[in-house]
């Protein structure tokens, strides 16, 4: 099934499943997560959001992109010292996870098809700086996988207070969540969606 099919698929059974989240999905038509073929570019772009707000990252990764020559690339990176990475505005420890990662050529070999969503996590989590929520972008924004729920996202957790309730705790979002399955990578596209003027990507 193609991308699109799937993705209307998914729109359905949560405007079905959710009349919340049903008004927040038909606030964008049209709209839907738009895949990237490039694992680096995703992984270096979450490490490089770790942390931080939403447009504060953006500004960070278009600072990057400045200091690269316009894409932030293995090939760039790897033409760069880490020093002259970090006007950008990264950390150092965040720099030399990205310079790392550029040089780390047995990722880019993973056959991520046959590993569930645990296994990928688990397999992500081994590459130094990447932990569990930079590995949730990479499954939902490069992997495609379709019911990934990252609450350690601020942005998912505010997204899902203001639609839901501001005294919610955790537990209690990942309740509602549950209503979601198997489709929460495509309702949590929507809930960043719904605070951000431009669409998250990584």
């Amino acid at each position: 099934m193609d991308e699109p099919e799937r993705w209307g698929r998914a729109c359905d059974e949560l405007r079905a499943g959710d009349p919340v989240l049903a008004a927040i999905i038909d606030s964008f038509p049209g709209e839907r997560l738009e895949p990237r073929a490039e694992p680096f570019f995703t992984l270096a772009r979450a490490i490089a959001g770790q942390h931080i707000s939403v447009r504060a990252a953006q500004i960070v990764w278009g600072r990057l992109e400045a200091i690269c020559d316009g894409a932030v690339t293995v090939e760039a990176v790897l033409a760069r010292g880490v020093e002259q990475l970090r006007p950008a505005g990264l950390s150092q420890r965040k720099t030399e996870y990205i310079h790392e990662l550029a040089r780390d050529r047995e990722v880019w070999d993973i056959d991520w098809v046959p590993l569930d969503d645990e296994a990928a996590i688990a397999q992500l989590c081994r590459l130094r700086g990447v932990g569990c929520w930079t590995a949730e972008m990479f499954l939902i924004f490069h992997l495609l996988r379709p019911d990934v729920l990252p609450l350690d996202d601020l942005g998912i957790v505010a997204g899902m207070r203001l639609a839901y309730g501001e005294a919610l705790e955790v537990a209690q979002l990942r309740e509602i969540g549950a209503v979601w399955r198997p489709w929460r990578s495509v309702a949590a596209w929507y809930l960043w969606r719904s605070l951000d003027p431009e669409p998250v990507e990584y």
